[in-house]
């Protein structure tokens, strides 16, 4: 993790230095005494981690994070305790080390960082899960079907058939609030009752496309989306 450390007090960098230099994920890449020099390598390399003193002559900590786009994440290091509620309005602040910053409590802000990261990594897992997924009320069942399964979907009067790999799902719905939850990138209506997976044509011809075992016919009007929605070799 590429980190830089901004202190004006010379001992207290050489602190955060040393600490950082007993764990092999932290890569202290510079160290600045002040913040407006620190401004000009964070807009010129890669910074992960700041290591920050709050009152630095010219530009307080503060200043510094306020004048960044995008702030990378941030340990303030200072020997103030008054601006620990001021900090944490900041969400790339992820803790508060007073000085003089003892190692046990420097590890546990580390930790906090490598605690978020999974955090963040699990939530946009999840968030993909979810977006592979969508629920049907079955029966007065709700039945979890995998969208990436669903290779047709046909208008059956005031129900749809949802087709899938293994099953067909009657569900009692209109065409338009099922498209409304399909994926655009995938998924195309190419008739009034018909929406198809994109990705599940076999063969096109004339005015009709071929998924699994079944032709399905495609109205003049979505004729020219679906066209230009494949990927063809002119």
């Amino acid at each position: 993790m590429n980190s830089i450390i901004i202190d004006d007090d010379e001992l207290a960098r050489v602190i955060i230095e040393k600490y950082c230099s007993k764990l092999d994920y932290l890569n202290i890449q510079s160290t600045f005494d002040n913040a407006l020099d620190a401004i000009d390598f964070i807009n010129n390399n890669k910074v992960d981690l700041v290591f920050l003193d709050i009152h630095m002559p010219e530009l307080s900590g503060f200043d510094f994070i306020d004048s960044l786009n995008n702030p990378p994440k941030i340990i303030l290091t200072t020997s103030d305790e008054n601006f620990a509620l001021n900090a944490f309005e900041y969400k790339c602040i992820i803790d508060y080390l007073v000085k003089p910053v003892k190692f046990p409590r420097f590890i546990k802000a580390v930790t906090k960082l490598d605690v978020k990261k999974r955090e963040s990594s699990n939530g946009e897992q999840k968030n993909d899960e979810e977006k592979n997924e969508l629920y049907v009320n079955i029966d007065r069942r709700l039945v979890k079907i995998l969208i990436p399964d669903i290779y047709l979907i046909e208008a059956k009067g005031d129900y749809i058939n949802i087709k899938t790999e293994t099953k067909n799902h009657i569900v009692h719905t209109t065409m338009k609030k099922i498209e409304e939850k399909l994926p655009e990138d995938l998924f195309l209506k190419i008739h009034r009752s018909y929406i198809i997976n994109l990705k599940q044509i076999i063969d096109i011809e004339d005015n009709s496309v071929l998924i699994k075992k079944e032709v399905i016919p495609v109205s003049r009007s979505n004729r020219p989306e679906l066209m230009k929605r494949l990927n063809l070799l002119n």
